[in-house]
């Protein structure tokens, strides 16, 4: 079922690593210049944490804008016009609304871990704001504005927020010991190294 998925991410992954390992030297430089300089704390995982929510803006950045214009479809005003579009469970189904909600589920978590929200207000808040810009954006360079999409990635932003929302009870119940920074560490370090096997 999720094959064209796995393809969407693959074709992501083949179309931003360029900009990622750029800017991926950039910003770690950037960090480690400011942590020798200011004498900081290094949390490997509060850092790793961070680079990765700024890869993941860029990646979407780069996602929502560059690719061709679309001459083969308008702009939808109608909610849910689009959705019921396709058939459930069809190659089209999993890639636009599967997708679209996908991809903002890390931007509900990672803002939700940001300002440690415990309501889900804000990150909708938040979730809205960006996904209006990017149809906006979208419908200003050629390509289409489209509610459906909007409602998608706040469903998806919903859904990160729940994510954070259900660890970070589970955390507050486990022991000291997996709480602490050495154990997060090793959590986000064999947890990169999975992700730069699975690409």
């Amino acid at each position: 079922m999720f094959g064209p998925l796995s393809s969407t991410i693959q074709g992501v992954v083949n179309f931003t690593w360029p900009m990622v390992l750029i800017s991926t030297i950039i910003i770690v430089s950037i960090r480690i210049a400011y942590l020798w300089k200011n004498h900081a704390k290094f949390v490997l995982y509060q850092d790793l944490l961070m680079l990765c929510f700024i890869i993941y803006v860029l990646c979407l950045f780069q996602v929502v804008t560059f690719q061709d214009t679309v001459s083969w479809s308008s702009n939808n005003f109608i909610p849910f016009k689009e959705i019921f579009r396709y058939d459930f469970g069809s190659r089209l189904f999993i890639k636009n609304v599967i997708g679209n909600m996908l991809m903002f589920l890390p931007f509900g978590f990672f803002v939700s871990y940001y300002l440690k929200s415990d309501k889900v207000l804000l990150p909708i808040v938040l979730t809205l704001i960006a996904s209006c810009s990017i149809e906006t954006v979208q419908m200003v360079i050629g390509r289409v504005f489209d509610i459906d999409d909007i409602f998608l990635n706040l469903l998806g932003g919903i859904l990160g927020f729940l994510c954070y929302y259900l660890l970070s009870k589970i955390a507050e119940k486990l022991p000291d010991i997996l709480k602490s920074e050495a154990f997060l560490n090793i959590i986000a370090i064999v947890l990169l190294i999975s992700l730069v096997a699975l690409l």
